[in-house]
């Protein structure tokens, strides 16, 4: 059996950056309780690495990062790589809590755009997911913003006079494409800024190019909760690979699925861990059925 190691695959910038300020604040503070609002990036086995340095995540996926802040009372709180709105910003400061921002740059360079054209007297049609922290941070700035994730959505636009158009930075490379099409159908002197980011870019290409390489299973290693790790498994099927398995790492890998398996590629999310990544390739390289899995060390995921 072959096995395909895509590339690129794994951490992005804004990942290692937010990793590491959150290692250096834990350093730093070690007698202080300390907090992150939400996800820090969106994979568990980070979470649980980030536990075991006394940094405790508040995360509930129905309720906004404003609501969330209530269950903090003291302490340092950590907005995620995902970027932060300035109400929530205000509201921590508020409540006495010292702020550490690990913002991804891309996604600040996002808001600060967006900001710019609402300024400008631009509505802003923002094409994300709902719910999403991403999402939920640039909506906040302003009623002037509107969420776009389907044709539905624009279908219930009102007329609008200046219209700026974006995105959140994990979305697909196609699925921005189609949206742009009926937005510049509906807002003909619509302003486009296609803002996604160059790891989630090139990481979804290379994906793309599996096409034509005849693979019969693809393995994107990454969190149920990742986007970009979800939208990769996405483009693979739309792309023809009939076999794509979204797991968290190597226990995910079942004999049934390699079953005259000859050609299988690994790809994995930009907030999924080398290590797990590392684990999957090298249990294919020499898999065998039946054949143990290795053990999983909370030690190395954050290396």
């Amino acid at each position: 059996m072959e096995v395909i190691k895509v590339v690129p695959r794994g951490y992005c910038k804004g990942v290692i950056n937010a990793i590491l300020i959150a290692k250096k604040t834990a350093q730093e503070h070690p007698d202080t309780p300390i907090y992150v609002l939400g996800m820090l990036v969106h994979n568990s086995y980070v979470m649980q690495a980030l536990k075991e340095l006394h940094i405790y995540p508040v995360d509930d996926k129905n309720k906004t990062r404003l609501e969330l802040l209530d269950e903090i009372e003291e302490g340092i709180v950590i907005f995620t790589a995902h970027g932060i709105s300035p109400a929530v910003k205000e509201k921590a400061l508020r409540k006495g809590l010292q702020c550490v921002d690990a913002s991804c740059p891309d996604v600040v360079k996002t808001q600060d755009i967006v900001m710019e054209q609402l300024k400008n007297g631009c509505d802003v049609l923002y094409i994300g997911k709902p719910r999403h922290p991403e999402a939920e941070a640039v909506l906040s700035l302003s009623e002037k913003v509107h969420l776009i994730s389907t044709q539905q959505d624009l279908d219930t636009l009102p007329p609008l006079a200046q219209v700026f158009v974006t995105n959140q930075t994990t979305m697909s490379i196609f699925d921005i494409e189609a949206l742009f099409e009926a937005i510049r159908e509906r807002y003909p002197k619509a302003v486009f800024c296609e803002e996604i980011c160059n790891a989630t870019r090139i990481r979804q290409q290379a994906v793309a190019d599996l096409k034509d390489k005849q693979i019969d299973v693809l393995y994107v290693v990454g969190d149920r909760y990742s986007n970009n790790s979800n939208r990769l498994a996405q483009i693979a099927r739309d792309q023809g690979i009939h076999q794509v398995y979204l797991i968290d790492d190597v226990n995910d890998i079942q004999d049934e699925q390699l079953c005259n398996a000859g050609r299988v590629a690994v790809t994995s999310g930009a907030s999924t861990p080398t290590y797990l990544t590392a684990q999957v390739i090298a249990y294919l390289e020499d898999y065998a059925p039946g054949k143990c899995k290795p053990q999983i060390r909370l030690s190395e995921i954050l290396s």
